[in-house]
């Protein structure tokens, strides 16, 4: 079984996926490769809870290619499933021959037909899990979403353990893209309370971010879920995860329960060889091919003889085509063949965009509205306000007298500072651009003193528009964000969390950006 271990990684480490509920997977534990033992103690640590009886999943063979279910719920070991629920489904691939690791969420609100009473009932997909635990799940995604599709781990985290995990790591600083607010009281959401901007989330904040759903769809919740999880893992090196390795291996085990070939040491071998070899990869998220179906609030009808009619209630269903189905799991299963050159390196551009250049880029000249964002920003003299001159067509700035959730004022635009790993408190401000609010698709200006911010790590690609290096992100081949270094300060343009903004829409947007004067 040693053979497993790569000799190049002897006494190296080994990123092990930990999953918080929603994804702080790959992300939130490292353990050290140096021999049997410490393997042995892992087991313990994963055996404190029981493991999931009778998993429906296929043995994955040494070096393998493996497909891992990554389930977020409020269940508890030892309870029956029909007290719980669960926001998140995510199905995670990871080949030693792809340069990526392939991450798909599952829309909770899937339609489907799930077996009940000898017969099928119409269900959201989540349903399956509340109704038959992750077996009727895993059923479900084989058998009506993606027909071969061959699970070989589940592990299931429940929220309590996201949230210590997240705490455990030192937070996860997150790029909040617009207001969020909601009071518990008031509502039948979870209570949540963040302004927009980069910030260093905390456990039940992280928790609240990533499950939100109280104004978007389901299909933005898992964009965010993603991007946490891209966020985290950028953020802490595989040194830093090994030294709180044991605290959390614990808080694992206590509060996740896995099948259990990973409560074996062949099993555990076996992922950790896999993951071993794709330790440095990056997160490439594959969107599902949702189609949101009609729904409606209910209520009642009034006829013109005062007979009160009730309306039913139309389930908020989303679905999706066969063959698009088909098409998000080839895309899945399919491994990222590293490129050459990132796109765009090394290419310069020198030329002004015309306008003519701006509308193929759907880009719309907004200067007044700009400058009127950046007059309301004070910040320390160390950070001049910058702001585009254009902006994605159809857009526009967001104001405290619109897109504002909540009581709190003052957050579009917002002047605040960031703390840093450190303590140290950096200049920062953002502006807030709102493309379409019922989608959930806001991006953002964002400007800060702190040049080593972690998001800032770790560019895909650089060129140079307009005399300024433009340092590019990437999901795959799609830009999520774009930033430029500039005395002694940072800014950066983030894409919507889907990624609504061409790559194009992106360097326009960034290359157009301008010093306030007042």
């Amino acid at each position: 079984m040693r053979r497993l271990i790569p000799r190049s990684r002897r006494g190296s480490l080994v990123r092990f996926s930990i999953a918080a509920v929603l994804v702080i997977a790959f992300t939130a534990t490292t353990t050290a490769v140096a021999g049997l033992l410490q393997f042995k103690q892992l087991v313990a640590d994963i055996s404190v809870s029981a493991p999931i009886t009778h998993a429906r999943i296929t043995i994955p063979a040494p070096g393998h290619p493996q497909t891992i279910l990554l389930i977020g719920s409020d269940h508890r070991a030892g309870e029956p499933f029909r007290q719980s629920n669960t926001d998140t489904m995510m199905l995670v691939h990871i080949d030693g021959g792809s340069s990526t690791i392939n991450v798909m969420s599952v829309p909770r609100d899937l339609k489907v037909q799930i077996p009940e009473g000898g017969g099928f009932a119409t269900d959201k997909i989540n349903a399956a899990y509340s109704i038959g635990g992750p077996n009727l799940l895993v059923k479900v995604l084989k058998t009506q979403v993606f027909p071969g599709l061959q699970i070989n781990h589940i592990i299931d985290v429940n929220f309590g353990g996201f949230q210590d995990l997240v705490n455990a790591i030192g937070c996860v600083y997150t790029d909040v893209d617009h207001r969020y607010y909601n009071n518990t009281q008031f509502t039948d959401y979870s209570s949540i309370n963040l302004q927009p901007g980069y910030q260093r989330l905390c456990g039940s904040d992280a928790l609240s971010f990533v499950r939100f759903r109280h104004t978007d769809s389901d299909l933005v919740r898992n964009a965010r879920q993603q991007d946490f999880l891209r966020w985290a893992k950028a953020q802490y090196s595989i040194g830093q995860l090994v030294s709180n390795r044991d605290k959390l291996l614990r808080i694992f085990g206590k509060h996740t329960q896995t099948d259990s070939n990973l409560h074996s040491l062949d099993g555990l071998l076996n992922l950790f060889n896999l993951v071993a070899f794709s330790n440095g990869h990056s997160i490439k998220q594959i969107p599902f091919p949702a189609i949101f179906l009609p729904c409606g609030s209910g209520g009642t009808t009034t006829n013109a003889f005062g007979q009160t009619t009730q309306i039913a209630v139309t389930p908020c269903y989303l679905t999706a085509t066969q063959s698009g189905e088909a098409a998000a799991y080839r895309a899945f299963m399919r491994p990222t063949k590293p490129a050459a050159h990132p796109a765009g390196h090394g290419k310069k551009h020198s030329r002004q965009p015309s306008a003519q250049s701006l509308a193929d880029a759907n880009l719309t000249g907004d200067v007044s509205d700009g400058q009127a964002q950046a007059a309301k920003i004070s910040t320390s003299p160390l950070l001049p306000v910058y702001f585009p001159r254009a902006i994605a067509t159809g857009s526009r700035y967001c104001t405290d007298g619109a897109c504002t959730e909540g009581p709190i004022q003052n957050s579009y635009p917002r002047a605040y500072r960031i703390r840093g790993r450190d303590g140290t408190r950096y200049p920062a401000y953002r502006m807030t651009i709102v493309l379409n609010s019922l989608l959930g698709q806001y991006y953002g200006v964002q400007g800060t003193t702190w040049l080593k911010a972690p998001i800032l790590s770790h560019p895909g690609a650089t060129r140079t528009i307009h005399g300024k290096r433009l340092m590019e992100y990437f999901d795959g081949s799609k830009i999520t964000m774009v930033a430029w270094e500039t005395g002694g300060a940072a800014y950066w343009i983030s894409n919507t969390l889907t990624s609504n903004l061409s790559n194009a829409q992106m360097l326009g947007i960034a290359a157009s950006l301008a010093r306030y004067r007042g």
